[in-house]
Parts: C-alpha cells; structure tokens; sequence
C-alpha cells in the first residue's frame, strides 16, 4: 500500500488556489476595520472530542499571511482531544488572524473530521491483523490532505490514485474476456514493483483471480460467509481486501474471517467535520 506524504509544491498550489477563492482581491472588512499594524493573539479550541490533523496545513495559511505569526502548538497531528482543549494559540497580525481563519479551520476541521473517523475503525479492529484502508473517494484537489488525515487516525493508504497500483475491476474483465486476460495482459505491461489487485464478487471469481496470481484479491459486497469461505480457499497465496457496505456495526465481525484489509470509503466521502473555534484573546 503506498501511504500519503506532503508534496509542498502541491500543498503551495492547493493553499493559493484557496486563497484566490476566499480572499481574491482583499479582505473588504478586515482591512477597512483593522489598523494594518496591529497585532493580537487568537486561540483555537476544540468543541467536539476527536483526533487532530492538518496542524501543519493550518499554520502555513497563517503563515502565508504574516511571514512572522508566532504559531504554539497544544497538541501535535494524530492526539486525541476532548471539547474544550486548546489547539493552538497563536500571535501575529490581526488582520492576517482573521483573513486566515475560515481557511485554516475549514481545512484543520475537515482533516480533523477523517482522522477521528478512521480512529473509530481502527479502534473496532484492535487485536486482530486487519489494517483499515481508505479509497480514491475524496474531494478533488484534496486527496494529500484526506489521506494524511487517515494516517493521522491510524489507518493505511490505499493506492494514491489511478497510477501507482493496478486494480481491475468489473468493467476491465469485461473488456479483456476474463480475469486470467487481463491479469496476463497487464503482467506483460508493467513493471514488476507494482501490485496487481483484482475485484471479486463470488469464490468463482475468487479462484479464477488465484490461479491468475493476483498480488490483491478484493472480496467486494460479499458476506461475511462467503468471505470467511474465500479467504479459506485463497490459503494465504495472496493478501486479502474486504470492500462494499462497510459500517462500524459490522467491521469487527469482517475482521474475523480473515482478511488483511477492510477499505471504507466513508472515511473520506461523507466526513462529519470536527468542531473547531477560532477566538481572538487580545
């Protein structure tokens, strides 16, 4: 599984892009209110129990404004806090303060939001092998910031994207006649680092994939019965995926048959925000 790290070049372009979007040709109100010189202290607090992530991403919008904001920590990405706890406090100019705020929490409250949903899978998984795994469904220009976030919870990234791991499914069997074709079509293909994972639905399709020699067989909306019957006809030869329909009522239950990872793609396509506030103390 390839795990996700900041590219700063890309974290640059995401913030700029923000910038432009929210700010474009100024802050009207700040600037008209606030004297350009005037500094302030600003406090951000939990008001929700959750796991923090995005703190780096935070402190560069804030940064990106005021070269020589002082930026202070409470916690670091990957704690968890209670409601109540400060975040971080912060000092620098108060137009940049504010000019940064809704940025800086959007992003620190949507990462923030992922982290503490990937804790609770985790969580429902202690004591067994099985690894969480997140999937490509994120937003748009944010998957480095959604996949850290995983990370952050104590989940495992899944591949990047479209690019770095092979994953054949439903629609490529169709086109290449059978998974066999299309495992050996793509074999010929690429170079020998990359994991080749297939999409099953039914132990025909299960075998058909182990005889092919996948790297990754993914047992997708299966039952917990027939995955426990999959993963005792695969006998170890490859590693194993359980997808489709994951919910935290269940997951415990799909860790016992067997599996080595569970992807959830809830952990990033339906995020509940973690609730943050930004005050000014002085």
């Amino acid at each position: 599984m390839t795990e996700a790290t900041f590219n700063m070049q890309e974290v640059e372009l995401i913030i700029n892009h923000a910038f432009q979007e929210d700010i474009g040709a100024g802050d009207i109100t700040t600037n008209q209110l606030v004297p350009e010189n005037t500094i302030a202290t600003a406090r951000m607090t939990a008001k929700d129990d959750g796991i923090i992530a995005g703190l780096p991403i935070a402190e560069i919008v804030f940064r990106k404004l005021d070269e020589q904001v002082q930026w202070n920590p409470r916690v670091t990405d990957g704690d968890r806090v209670a409601k109540g706890d400060v975040i971080v406090e912060i000092k620098g100019s108060y137009r940049a303060l504010l000019t940064g705020e809704r940025l800086a929490l959007n992003l620190l409250q949507r990462m923030s939001g992922i982290a503490s949903e990937t804790a609770k899978y985790v969580h429902e998984v202690k004591g067994s092998k099985v690894k969480i795994l997140d999937t490509r469904k994120t937003v748009p220009g944010l998957r480095t910031f959604d996949k850290y976030a995983v990370k952050m919870g104590g989940g495992t990234n899944h591949r990047i994207g479209l690019y770095d791991m092979v994953m054949i499914k439903d629609n490529h069997i169709k086109i290449a006649g059978s998974i066999g074709t299309a495992v050996e079509q793509i074999r010929k293909t690429i170079p020998s680092h990359i994991k080749v994972e297939v999409e099953t639905t039914n132990l025909k399709e299960v075998k058909e994939a182990v005889t092919a020699g996948a790297d990754i067989i993914m047992l997708d909306n299966m039952s917990n019965e027939m995955m426990t019957k999959a993963v005792e006809l695969i006998q170890g030869k490859c590693l194993i995926e359980a997808s489709g329909n994951m919910n935290l009522e269940r997951i415990s239950g799909v860790a016992k048959t067997g599996v080595d990872f569970i992807s959830i793609g809830a952990l990033t396509h339906s995020v509940v925000a973690l609730d943050i506030s930004q005050n000014i103390l002085s």
